[in-house]
């Protein structure tokens, strides 16, 4: 890693840095001048286009449900194996990309490797699907979900970097946004492209081949995004005397040992309740079109609906729930309202639309609700060893859910199966209001409204300047 990116971010200039570099040409209009607002802004959407190829092609399997099991001659059970092999590597990845990052490559690098590893991951998983072999596909997934986690931990720190102390939470919201935004182009423009392809004569694994080939093309954008923003990077860290700063979120094992008990309850509700949405989704096409004979294209507009309105919805709530507090209530809510999304689904036949919109407002309160809640209970020094557990947590039980998911379509069908998701729901639901009591019991910290929050916050300063 470079000397430019191991010293402080924000530091007061010397008299030696008061004469910054002075720019001519393009280099000095609002566009190419990092000192300007709108250098930054165009940054942003170069940020937000660095993991969009990770997130679109990550969902292709279920984009390409229905022609992939028959082109590929694949069981439900292996076809979600493409989802295990991506989670697999994140059981462990997760405690060291920051790291990584930090220490070892620097953002600039770590982001062009990470975007190497999706992109060719992807065109090895075409790759397998052009010459009908699953095992070399399987693997492919792995190396994809080596660098999909780590390159959305580089995306975070460029934001940090970039835009820590101004507009940072809007920042990641509209990142969130853009990562949903390429899952729902990819459920929506993968079929017809198939098709497209098809029509020309191509047919069977030859033809899914190619149609994941071109979907990897995405990819490359992205990788070609990550050579831009090093090349901005560096400059604006030339011309601005910048340095980078490595995380305080140190990864430290025997933390472990410190973490209450409201903490392995959110573990609890967090791998519980995205096993019953993301498995779900990956196995949703050919439920649409079983149980409410759509077509192909109109299954994946419904499958997609959770995205599209998590895409809106997020910033939207998390900007509710930073107002309200009440971060429990709000997690209960969104764990009941998509259990009731997955009975409607399950045991009527009410249009798809109505229960997937609300499945996408449910996963958005939660999601909002859920993450921050974390730094309440640990202590700052402590955040990137809990956030590391929590994922590695969540990415063990998709990769074990998600091959469980296939078998019981397998053996038993759909019915069973949202069954099977609705009592891990259940499980949420009761981690949930374990939750609210064991913290109501000690004051109902968690659920507080922002009022009370800012009360309490002003208390702990009173007394901590009363000891000074």
């Amino acid at each position: 890693m470079s000397d430019a990116e191991k010293t402080p971010l924000l530091r007061s200039k010397t008299d030696d840095e008061e004469e910054d570099e002075e720019l001519t040409g393009c280099g000095a209009t609002l566009a190419c001048n990092p000192r300007r607002f709108l250098h930054r802004y165009l940054i942003l959407i170069i940020m937000c286009f660095l993991s969009f190829g990770s997130y679109f092609c990550y969902d292709n399997p279920a984009a390409l449900q229905d022609t992939m099991i028959k082109d590929l001659n694949l069981s439900e059970s292996s076809f979600m194996g493409f989802y295990s092999w991506y989670s697999w590597p994140n059981v462990i990845l997760c405690f060291f990309g920051g790291f990584l990052i930090d220490k070892v490559f620097g953002v600039r690098l770590g982001a062009i490797i990470f975007s190497l590893f999706v992109t060719g991951g992807q065109v090895l998983f075409a790759l397998g699907a052009f010459v009908n072999k699953v095992w070399l596909m399987d693997l492919a997934r792995f190396i994809f979900g080596i660098g999909g986690e780590s390159l959305a931990v580089a995306q975070n720190t460029y934001a940090v970097k970039w835009f820590q102390g101004r507009e940072l939470n809007m920042v990641f919201g509209l990142q969130l946004s853009f990562s949903r935004v390429g899952s729902t182009v990819n459920m929506n423009v993968m079929q017809p492209l198939y098709q497209l392809i098809a029509d020309h004569g191509m047919t069977g694994y030859k033809c899914l081949g190619i149609t994941l080939f071109i979907g990897g093309i995405i990819c490359i954008l992205s990788l070609l995004c990550a050579f831009a923003l090093g090349f901005f990077d560096k400059r604006t860290d030339r011309i601005l005397h910048r340095k980078a700063t490595a995380s305080d979120e140190v990864i430290r094992i025997t933390d472990v040992k410190d973490f209450p008990l409201a903490f392995w309850l959110m573990c609890v509700i967090c791998v519980a309740y995205y096993v019953a949405v993301f498995p779900f989704i990956g196995l949703g096409l050919v439920f649409f079109e079983m149980k409410w004979n759509l077509s192909p294209s109109a299954a994946n507009t419904v499958n997609s609906l959770v995205y599209i309105i998590s895409a809106v919805a997020s910033p939207l709530f998390g900007f509710l729930i930073d107002r309200s507090g009440k971060n429990v209530f709000w997690i209960i809510l969104g764990t009941v309202a998509t259990i009731g999304c997955h009975a409607l689904l399950a045991f009527t036949f009410l249009n798809p639309f109505v229960a997937m919109i609300c499945m996408g407002l449910a996963y958005s309160i939660l999601a909002s609700a859920l993450w921050p809640l974390v730094a309440q209970v640990i202590q700052e020094s402590q955040l990137g060893t809990a956030y590391g557990i929590m994922q590695a947590i969540q990415n063990l039980g998709l990769a074990v859910i998600s091959i469980a998911a296939g078998s019981i379509v397998d053996s038993s069908g759909y019915l069973i199966l949202e069954v099977f998701f609705l009592v891990w729901l259940c499980i949420a639901l009761v981690a949930a209001v374990l939750l609210y009591l064991s913290d109501a019991s000690k004051g109902g910290k968690l659920n507080m409204s922002a009022k009370q929050r800012k009360i309490e916050k002003e208390k702990e300063e009173e007394k901590k300047n009363v000891i000074n």
